[in-house]
C-alpha cells in the first residue's frame, strides 16, 4: 500500500483497489481491526455479580468467541472457548458462580481460572497456566464497554478527546431505545462508508433537508490522534444544544457533534441524545452498520440535525453504493483531497496506510 502524504495539499486518496481487493480486506483483519478497540455493548444488562454475556468480536469478519463477566462489579473479558477441546462455553447470557463446559465438565471461576477437570488425575504436569481462559483487554467509557484482541492504541488516548469535548453531558443516564435501533446492510466496502461519514462536503448535494437545518459555511472538522470531530452549527437556537459555560463551544449554536473513533465507530450527539453507529465489514463490498439509539430528551427528537436519521442513512447508502461501483473502474486510480472539506478523510486514509504497512 502506498503512503498517504502528510500534506493534504499534495496527497492522493487511497487507491481504488483498496476498496475491491480481497488481499487488502484480509490484511485489514489483523492489521487494523484486531489491533483496534471495538464497542461491545453498554452495561445496562450486566449489573448483577457473576453475570456473563457471550459475544462475537466482529460478527462474520473476525468471529472470535468472547465472554464478558461481571466479577464483583468489575468487568472482565475472556475467551469463550474451553481450553480442553475448544467447545464454546456459554451460548447465552446467564448468571452463575462458575463457568462449566457442557462437553466434558471442565470448570473455571469468574476470574477465568481453571478449577477442575473430571478424569484427569493421571495427567502429568497438569494443570498449567494455559488451562486458564485467556483474558482479553477490556475498557469502559461511561456505560460503554470496549475490547481489543491486540490493541495498538492506548484506550485513554482513543477516547479522551471526545470525553473532554462532550463530557459535560450526562451520557451515562442516556436510555437505550431498542425500537429505533436497527441494522443496515450496505453494498459497499466498510472504508467507503467511513469516507463518506468523515466529510460534510457532500451534504448540500446528497442531504438537501439536512443542509436546511445546519450552516454549511460554518461546518468544521477537528483532527485528533485516532479520532476526529465534525461540528455542525445552525442559525436556529431552538434546534441546538444548551451549552454550559465551561464548554469550549459556549456561545455557538451547535446542532450536532459528530465524533468518529478509529477505525469504524461513530458517536453522534444531538440535543435529544446519542446515535452510535458501528461499521462492521462482512465482505469486500458488503458492510453491516449498526445504529444504536440512546435518549436524553425525547421532546427534541423531531427537530434539528438528528431528526431524520433513517432518511439521511438511506441517502448515504445510495451514494456510497454508487461510489463502490465507480472505484472498480479501470479508469479510476485515486483522487485528491479538498484541504478545507476533506481533512477527516485524509486523516482516515493516513491511519489506514500506517496500520496496513506496519
Amino acid at each position: 500500500m502506498d503512503t498517504i502524504d502528510e500534506d493534504i495539499n499534495y496527497a492522493n486518496t487511497l487507491n481504488g483497489d483498496f476498496y475491491n481487493s480481497n488481499d487488502q480486506f484480509e490484511n485489514s483483519k489483523e492489521n487494523i481491526f484486531a489491533k483496534s478497540w471495538q464497542l461491545v455493548c453498554d452495561d445496562s444488562n450486566l449489573s448483577q455479580s457473576n453475570f456473563k454475556k457471550p459475544f462475537i468480536y466482529l460478527d462474520e469478519f473476525i468471529s472470535e468467541q468472547l465472554l464478558i463477566v461481571n466479577y464483583n462489579q468489575i468487568f472482565k473479558c475472556y475467551s469463550n472457548v474451553c481450553t480442553h477441546r475448544g467447545n464454546i462455553l456459554i451460548d447465552k447470557p446467564c448468571k452463575a458462580k462458575e463457568i462449566t463446559c457442557k462437553y466434558h465438565g471442565r470448570r473455571f471461576n469468574c476470574k477465568g481460572e481453571f478449577i477442575f477437570m473430571p478424569e484427569f488425575k493421571e495427567v502429568k504436569n497438569f494443570p498449567l497456566k494455559k488451562e486458564n481462559l485467556s483474558e482479553i483487554p477490556l475498557n469502559r467509557w461511561r456505560q460503554f464497554l470496549f475490547c481489543s484482541l491486540n490493541p495498538k492504541i492506548n484506550f485513554k488516548s482513543l477516547i479522551q478527546d471526545m470525553e473532554k469535548r462532550i463530557g459535560w453531558m450526562p451520557i451515562e443516564k442516556f436510555q437505550f431505545d431498542s425500537e429505533s435501533s436497527k441494522d443496515y446492510y450496505v453494498n459497499a466496502n466498510w472504508a467507503l462508508y467511513c469516507d463518506n461519514y468523515l466529510e460534510g462536503f457532500h451534504v448540500p448535494f446528497v442531504h438537501k433537508e439536512l443542509n436546511n437545518v445546519i450552516n454549511y459555511e460554518d461546518y468544521k472538522t477537528e483532527i485528533f490522534s485516532y479520532s476526529n470531530l465534525q461540528l455542525a452549527q445552525s442559525d436556529s437556537e431552538q434546534t441546538c444544544f444548551n451549552l454550559p459555560k465551561n464548554s469550549v463551544d459556549f456561545g455557538k449554536n451547535i446542532a450536532a457533534y459528530y465524533f468518529w473513533i478509529f477505525p469504524n465507530m461513530m458517536f453522534n450527539f444531538y440535543p435529544w441524545g446519542l446515535s452510535v453507529n458501528i461499521v462492521k465489514p462482512l465482505k469486500t463490498n458488503l458492510t453491516k452498520v449498526e445504529f444504536r439509539t440512546y435518549i436524553w430528551d425525547e421532546t427534541k427528537r423531531d427537530y434539528g440535525a438528528g431528526s431524520q436519521l433513517e432518511k439521511v442513512e438511506k441517502e448515504d447508502e445510495q451514494i456510497v453504493e454508487n461510489v463502490q461501483k465507480g472505484v472498480k473502474s479501470r479508469y479510476y486510480k485515486s483522487g485528491r483531497f479538498s484541504p478545507k472539506m476533506e481533512i477527516g478523510v485524509h486523516h482516515f486514509h493516513k491511519l489506514i496506510s500506517n496500520f496496513i504497512r506496519t
